[in-house]
This record gives structure tokens, sequence and C-alpha cells, in this order.
């Protein structure tokens, strides 16, 4: 494995990651919870941050 053949490769895990963070966010959203903070958490937990949003249940909405 040539030097460009790991740049590639970690390329293609940090456009992974970030893909998963964007996910992530939109799950948290969808359970009433902040997608910024969840976005930054799923950056360095990556799939185990995803684990834990699916575990926690809905938060009830708060009406203003």
């Amino acid at each position: 494995m040539n030097g460009s053949e790991i740049v590639a490769q970690g390329g293609q895990y940090a456009v992974g990651l970030g893909t998963l963070a964007l996910l992530n966010a939109g799950l948290a959203q969808s359970k009433n919870r902040s997608g910024l903070l969840w976005f930054f958490i799923s950056l360095p937990l990556g799939p185990l941050a995803t684990l834990l949003l699916v575990a926690m249940e809905k938060q009830p909405e708060i009406k203003l």
C-alpha cells in the first residue's frame, strides 16, 4: 500500500464519519434533542453515539 492509498482511505473514513454525524443530528432532532450537540458528540464517538440515540426515549415537546 503506497502513501496515496493511505491518504485516500483516511479521506473516505472522514467522509463516512461526517455523514454518520449528520444522520445522528437528524435522529437527535426527531427525538426532541439538540441536533448540533449530537453532531459534535458523534464525531469522536461515531457508531456508539448512534447506539445511544437509538436507545434513548423521545423527550416530550415543550410548548411555549
